[in-house]
């Protein structure tokens, strides 16, 4: 896999602060998108004692954890809705010049992973940013899952066809 063609942006940068007997403990928690705007992309989540080295790692974790986003004529093949903790978000395919109709890290995620025109809704009250990109990224994996079972059918059907035919 080649990390020269996948664009890296990040999301946000935090300062978390955990206080032991010894004292307060900084450290910079940064989420990162992954993606080559040709239907992969990735999120991660990394925290460290600075912001270069949590970037690093975050932009590690968005590799590993790569999703392949299924691309119909620059959108995505039809509406899907996914959950992750209270976050919930609804993506729906749209016309050909109706852009990117979706707000935050939402966008910047649809833009990397090579999705020209959609539109997403967060149907949940929670806006955190790191639940709704797991939701989202939840949502591309069932888009490809739901792809595999469509074509499964399909290779099933003309298998018995074929078997009918013969009889």
């Amino acid at each position: 896999m080649e990390e020269e063609n996948f664009e890296t942006k990040t999301i946000a940068i935090s300062r978390v602060t955990k206080v032991t007997a010894g004292g307060k403990n900084l450290r910079f928690r940064v989420v990162v998108v992954s993606g080559n705007r040709n239907g992969k992309v990735g999120v991660g989540v990394a925290k460290g004692r600075d912001i270069p080295e949590a970037t690093q790692k975050a932009t590690l974790q968005a590799m590993k954890n790569l999703v392949e986003v299924p691309l119909k004529d620059g959108t995505i093949p039809f509406e899907v809705e996914a959950k992750y903790s209270t976050s919930r978000i609804l993506f729906k395919p749209q016309k050909k010049g109706r852009g990117i109709i979706a707000g935050g890290p939402i966008k910047i995620l649809c833009e990397l992973a090579g999705i020209k025109d959609i539109t997403s809704k967060v149907l949940s009250r929670s806006t955190n940013k790191i639940n709704l990109l797991r939701a989202a990224m939840k949502a591309f994996l069932k888009l490809r899952e739901e792809i595999d079972i469509i074509s499964k059918r399909k290779e099933n059907a003309t298998s018995s066809n074929k078997t009918k035919d013969k009889a």
